[in-house]
């Protein structure tokens, strides 16, 4: 990134609280009542208040929000060809990791017009000047609702087509001007026991990226819940020398800060993008609470290498907390940023 930005840069995950008439407008969307006009000026005035409240909040490096992504990665699944959609394996109770919608897999995937991305960041990027940060879905984490068939006889081979499809949308990312790339791969670190060479697919996917590159990992965030009752980041931090990223992109306050000792071994040619708002908690974070998180941080990582951010992405947060967070989160940086003399 060429612009110049402040010590302790703040950004965000990636996604935005929606706004309720965003809902309604998703509902009209499911009844078949919304033309393509309609839609395109859904997403661009969703997109302009998305990037509205980042940048009153005064956060320094903006998301395109992604106001017309569903669930995270379900939607993407509309772009790639070579799938079916099953049934939920749960439909009553409460929604959770088990009312997601699984696919198998028909045929030899593919995404020929990519995962609708780049139309997103060349919208955000004609509503704003401030630097943004495109947000691009990891191969692992679109690998978790597919089932085997199709000719794949096992998942590595079906994960070297996902790396090439997101590897594909990276590069396109680039073509139309994004200089700051983050690849989301909350689901490395959802591994207990061994981890599997997560490194390597990750790798590949950012491979010929001429951009900035991040790699967000958390422990999930779907209907504003954790993936696994143990979050701990050892596993991961055995993996992060071997990925050629320029920022890792961490949760600690929804965690807590008890093990921030293992920062201690923090590879010095990485950036630690630092989780210092809770999403999943609805009670929004004081200035002050988030200055203390950061001043813990700096014990550890120092301030040219700590960039500041929410756990996770805003998409489960109602609009008005995740504005009130957003204001925290700029408010516990600067704070910081007058006592280290910036």
């Amino acid at each position: 990134m060429t612009t110049a930005l402040p010590k302790l840069p703040t950004s965000v995950v990636g996604s935005h609280g929606l706004p309720g008439w965003v809902w309604l407008a998703r509902e009209a969307m499911d009844q078949d009542r919304l033309g393509q006009s309609d839609l395109r000026e859904l997403m661009e005035d969703a997109t302009l208040v998305a990037l509205a409240d980042q940048e009153r909040a005064g956060v320094d490096v903006v998301s395109t929000g992604e106001m017309m992504r569903v669930r995270f990665i379900i939607g993407f699944y509309d772009h790639i060809t070579g799938i079916k959609t099953l049934p939920a394996p749960r439909k009553l109770g409460q929604p959770l990791w088990d009312t997601n919608t699984p696919f198998e897999v028909t045929d030899k995937i593919a995404a020929p017009h990519g995962l609708g991305i780049i139309e997103e960041f060349k919208l955000a990027r004609s509503l704003t000047d401030r630097p943004i940060k495109a947000t691009v879905p990891g191969p692992y984490t679109l690998l978790v609702p597919l089932k085997l068939g199709g000719g794949y006889r096992d998942r590595d081979t079906l994960l070297a087509d996902l790396v090439a499809i997101v590897n594909a949308e990276c590069k396109a990312l680039v073509a139309v001007g994004a200089d700051f790339i983050q690849i989301d791969e909350p689901h490395h670190g959802m591994y207990a026991g061994a981890m599997p060479d997560v490194a390597r697919g990750i790798n590949r996917a950012m491979d010929g990226v001429a951009a900035k590159l991040a790699v967000h990992v958390c422990f999930g965030n779907l209907y504003g819940r954790p993936f696994s009752a143990v979050r701990d980041y050892r596993n991961v931090f055995q993996t992060v020398n071997d990925i050629h990223a320029s920022q890792i992109v961490l949760e600690f306050a929804n965690r807590g800060m008890e093990d921030l000792a293992q920062l201690e071994a923090w590879p010095r040619d990485k950036e630690l993008g630092a989780g210092v708002i809770d999403v999943k908690a609805f009670r929004s974070e004081t200035g002050a609470d988030v200055a203390e998180r950061i001043r813990n941080i700096l014990r550890y990582v120092p301030a040219d290498r700590l960039w500041l951010n929410p756990d996770c992405g805003f998409w489960e947060t109602p609009r008005w907390v995740c504005q009130r967070k957003l204001r925290a989160l700029v408010d516990g940086a600067r704070s910081v940023r007058k006592e280290l003399g910036d």
